[in-house]
C-alpha cells in the first residue's frame, strides 16, 4: 500500500477550520493524517504544493451532460430580451434522439474533462433529453460509464408526441420507462414547474421511483413559487434544486427538514432571472449546495469556480459559505458522507489552487485557478 504526503500547503481548508503551513497523508485513497508540515510523517511519495491553498474537490450534484445539439440561438434571443421558458428543452430532445451512442458519450466525456480540469472530483449526470423508453435507458447506461451518480429524469418535460396526453406520459415515466431506466440509475428526478409537471404528477413519479429503490431529487422554484419545494421536503427528497422563488412556508419547511436546497446560479446568469437569496436560506439554517446545472439551454457552464464567484457577488454568500456549498453541500445533496470535506477517514478528493487562498475563487472570477486535482 502506497502512502502519499501532500506538504507545503499554505492554507488547508478542513472540516475543523483553516490550517496554515499544513500537510496531509493519503493512505490507499483515504486521508490518514492532517497536521503541521513540520510534523509530517514519512511517506512513500511526497507532493510539495509550494504554498498553495488546498481545498476539497468540488461536488457537482446537478448536471445534464448527456445531450446532443446546440442552443446558441436561444441564448442569443434571451440576451436580446426574450423570456426563458422550459419549452426550449424540446429542441435538445430532438437532437439527442438523433445522435448515436458514440456522439453522446463523446460530448459527455468532453464536458466531464472540463469539470475535472475545473476542480470537480464528483459529479452527477441526469438523463432527460431522450424522453422515450429506449433513449432514457441508453442515456443512463452511457452515463454509468462516467459516474456512479446517475439520475433518471424522464419527467423533464412532456415530449411533443404526448402534448395532448400528459397523464399517458406520466404513466410511461412511472411504468415502462422506469423499468428500463432503474437498472442504470441511482436517483429519480422531476421538473415540478409550470410548463412541466404539477405537484400531484411529481408526487406520483417520485413515489414510483422510491418503490424501485431510487433516491429522490427535484427541480422546483425556478420559474415561480409552487408546492414543489414543500413536496420535496415532505417526501424526503435528498435535494430540491433551483429554489429561485421561495415562499416563507418553503423556507420554513426546508429549515425543518433534511432536504438540501441546491442553488444553480449559472441558470440565472444565462436566463436573466433573479438570483436565489442564499442568505435567506443560510440564516434560516437550511443546508445549501451550489451546482453548475450544466446543460445546453439555460446554464452551459462546467465551472464551479464561476458559480462560487456569482454566489458571492449576487446571492449573499461569503467566500467560505460558497466554498462549503460547492463541496460539503454538494456531497449532502448526493447523500454522501465520504466526500466534500477534508477530514480523517474521508476520500482524498482534493483541489490544489494556483492561489494562496480559496477567496481567490471569487476574487479572481474567470481565471483558471485549479492547478491539479487529486481524486481517489
Amino acid at each position: 500500500m502506497t502512502t502519499e504526503l501532500v506538504e507545503g500547503i499554505g492554507l488547508l481548508v478542513t472540516d475543523e477550520g483553516e490550517l496554515r503551513d499544513a500537510a496531509l497523508v493519503i493512505d490507499d485513497g483515504v486521508i490518514a493524517w492532517i497536521g503541521a508540515s513540520s510534523k509530517a510523517p514519512a511517506a512513500d511519495i511526497r507532493i510539495d504544493v509550494d504554498g498553495a491553498c488546498v481545498i476539497p474537490g468540488f461536488v457537482d450534484s446537478h448536471a445534464h451532460l448527456m445531450f446532443a445539439g446546440d442552443r446558441t440561438a436561444e441564448f442569443e434571443a434571451r440576451m436580446s430580451g426574450q423570456k426563458y421558458a422550459a419549452g426550449g428543452i424540446r429542441s435538445t430532445v430532438a437532437a439527442t434522439r438523433a445522435a448515436s451512442d458514440e456522439e453522446l458519450l463523446a460530448n459527455a466525456t468532453r464536458l466531464v474533462g472540463e469539470l475535472r480540469a475545473g476542480g470537480t472530483t464528483t459529479f452527477e449526470i441526469k438523463s432527460g433529453y431522450g424522453l422515450t423508453v429506449v433513449d432514457e435507458a441508453r442515456a443512463l447506461r452511457l452515463a454509468q460509464t462516467l459516474t456512479g451518480e446517475t439520475t433518471y429524469l424522464g419527467a423533464h418535460v412532456v415530449p411533443a408526441e404526448y402534448a395532448d396526453d400528459v397523464a399517458g406520459y406520466v404513466d410511461l415515466v412511472t411504468g415502462p420507462m422506469l423499468d428500463a431506466a432503474a437498472p442504470h440509475a441511482k436517483w429519480i428526478d422531476v421538473f415540478c414547474e409550470t410548463g412541466a409537471f404539477d405537484v400531484d404528477q411529481a408526487r406520483a413519479i417520485l413515489v414510483a421511483g422510491r418503490e424501485r429503490g431510487l433516491g429522490l431529487r427535484m427541480h422546483s422554484g425556478q420559474l415561480g413559487e409552487s408546492g414543489g419545494v414543500r413536496l420535496a421536503v415532505e417526501i424526503g427528497a435528498a435535494s430540491v434544486d433551483h429554489c429561485t422563488f421561495l415562499s416563507d412556508a418553503d423556507v420554513d419547511a426546508l429549515a425543518a427538514g433534511s432536504t438540501v436546497a441546491t442553488l444553480l446560479p449559472g441558470a440565472e446568469f444565462s436566463t436573466r432571472q433573479p438570483y436565489p437569496d442564499a442568505r435567506r436560506l443560510l440564516d434560516a439554517g437550511v443546508t445549501v449546495a451550489l451546482a453548475t446545472d450544466c446543460n445546453p439551454g439555460s446554464s452551459f457552464t462546467t465551472s464551479m469556480s464561476f458559480c462560487i464567484a456569482v454566489a458571492v457577488r449576487e446571492m449573499g454568500m461569503t467566500p467560505a459559505e460558497a466554498l462549503r456549498a460547492a463541496t460539503a453541500g454538494g456531497a449532502a445533496a448526493l447523500g454522501r458522507d465520504d466526500i466534500g470535506s477534508i477530514a480523517l477517514g474521508k476520500r482524498a478528493d482534493l483541489a490544489i489552487l494556483r492561489a494562496p487562498s480559496y477567496v481567490h475563487l471569487a476574487y479572481r472570477p474567470g481565471v483558471p485557478l485549479i492547478a491539479q486535482t487529486l481524486n481517489s
